[in-house]
């Protein structure tokens, strides 16, 4: 049977597919024929096809292909049993859950950040978010080759299953009782974030341990999804030290 495929672009998320194995084909803008990543392709797959910047951005639908594409294995989901850590002697297992992250750009930004912060993957429901396709990929710069998605049918139930293994459960909300940096971060941890324009839906909050509030001194009155999953992540990481 043959294995679905999609298509991503940007420099960064083709050179990570290649590395990772899963680029199958790549295209490349002709006048960067002679450019480092497409010589890293042709000594990688043996060859690529050149193409004009217009017929590459038809192949990808978005004109922020930066001259390269490449044609990819499909990003399979994990299961959430995949993304439990119980081995606790090195470090505190770290799991982010998402709740309606619909934009592809915030889910890419997402990914970047739980790469880099060390988390163990993201969690988000079968339905109703932001698909794992080139957008994503090119926002991640390459993230989305090292970060596991684990796609549930119910947060709720997922939760309780991250409690039976151990976890916390914090959740990011504007309507928090604590700060982010009040609580201790010392033990195994899901993190929720919502959706900018819903937030974090009533069952997953009532299910929390903590909900958690970062502080806002300007005009606006809330920070985009990504924005915070970022500083979250990087007080926690920092806060393990």
């Amino acid at each position: 049977m043959k294995k679905e495929s999609t298509v991503i672009y940007g420099r960064n998320a083709v050179r990570a597919s290649l590395l990772s194995g899963r680029a199958k084909k790549v295209y490349v803008a002709s006048h960067l024929v002679n450019d480092s990543l497409s010589k890293e392709a042709r000594s990688i797959l043996g060859s690529v096809e050149l193409r004009k910047e217009g017929e590459i951005t038809r192949i990808t639908g978005v004109p922020s292909h930066q001259g390269f594409a490449a044609i990819v294995d499909r990003y399979d989901a994990y299961l959430l049993s995949d993304l439990i850590r119980e081995d606790e002697k090195h470090h505190h297992p770290l799991i982010v859950m998402l709740d309606g992250i619909e934009d592809p750009h915030n889910l890419g930004a997402i990914m970047r950040s739980v790469d880099a912060f060390g988390a163990d993957g993201i969690v988000i429901k079968s339905k109703g978010n932001a698909p794992l396709n080139g957008t994503v990929a090119k926002v991640s710069t390459g993230a989305i080759e090292y970060v596991k998605v684990a796609m549930v049918p119910s947060l709720v139930n997922a939760i309780k299953e991250l409690k039976k293994k151990g976890y916390w459960i914090v959740a990011a909300d504007g309507k928090g009782d604590s700060l982010y940096d009040e609580i201790s971060y010392d033990y195994p941890i899901c993190l929720i974030v919502g959706s900018e324009g819903f937030g974090i839906s009533r069952l997953l909050l009532e299910n929390s341990d903590f909900i958690v509030r970062i502080p806002m001194q300007g005009h606006v009155n809330s920070l985009n999804a990504s924005v915070s999953a970022g500083i979250l992540l990087a007080h926690i990481a920092s806060s393990r030290k």
